[in-house]
Parts: structure tokens; sequence; C-alpha cells
């Protein structure tokens, strides 16, 4: 004789039950993924505007505009030697809440590898963080433009 058959529903009421509460508890206790803590560039507070300071050798600092982002502020910092790009420092990244600091803490990091790698401001975008990644491309784009470097293929 089958345990589930047609003159048991309560059994079967039961069993379904016990499945479904089974199911949500094991749903429920799934955590979700966070990407790994990397060490991400410190941020000061933003400058307005662009600026730039020449020190001897061919090396050149020079600032980008502040790109205004649905989710906050972007503007880099462009260290420039002998005319190659040689460190990206994020001055100003969205951190208006804990999700905008985590997605700015993963994406920063790549868009700096990109832009050492690229040697301009023809970056790809980071998944998940789209409008920080704009913003990026365009502050670095206008630091580059004002050490002269017009190298972006305008994206």
């Amino acid at each position: 004789m089958h345990a589930l058959r047609k003159n048991r529903p309560l059994r079967r009421v039961v069993l379904a039950g016990a499945a479904t509460v089974s199911g949500l508890v094991m749903l429920l206790s799934l955590k979700p993924h966070t990407p790994p803590r990397i060490a991400a560039d410190p941020a000061p507070a933003p400058s307005g505007g662009s600026s730039s300071s020449g020190a001897a050798g061919g090396t050149r600092a020079v600032t980008g505009e502040t790109v205004r982002t649905r989710w906050g502020p972007v503007q880099v910092r462009v260290t420039l030697v002998d005319g190659r790009i040689t460190d990206v420092t994020a001055l100003a990244r969205p951190s208006g809440n804990s999700r905008d600091r985590e997605i700015s803490g993963y994406a920063i990091p790549r868009l700096r590898g990109e832009a050492l790698t690229a040697q301009s401001a023809d970056i790809d975008t980071v998944s998940g963080a789209t409008y920080t990644s704009d913003g990026y491309r365009r502050s670095l784009q206008s630091a580059l433009d004002t050490a002269g470097r017009r190298t972006s293929s305008g994206r």
C-alpha cells in the first residue's frame, strides 16, 4: 500500500506543507555573495575644476573635473611621467551609503587598472557600476585633455 494514496489527503497536505517550509528555510538561510574587499584609494575631499602641477623629470599630476553621477560625484587625478599614465587616484567617488561604498570599492581599482593598461580614457565599464564607470571615464578624459593628451575614442 502506497503512503500517499488518495484516501489519505491530510497526509499529503502535511507532507507538502513540510516540504514548502523546509524549502523556504533553506532559501532564507542563503547569504548574498559579497566580493572580496580590495584596498581602495583614499578618498580625500573633492576639489573643484581641473588643476595641474608640474615637477622635474617630466612628471605631472593633473586633476580631472568632478563629474556628478546619479549616485554621487566622481573625480580622478592622473599622474603622467614623460606623457605616460603612471597612476590614477580617485579623489571623489560615490559613497552615500554602504552599497555605494561597496560598488566603488570594487569598481575603482578595476577602472584604475584598465586606465593604466589602456594608457587612455578608452576603458571598459565595470559591470554593476555603470554610473561610476562613466563618471570615472569622463573625469579621466578631462584630466588628459588638460594635460594635452586627447586619447579617448569618444565613448
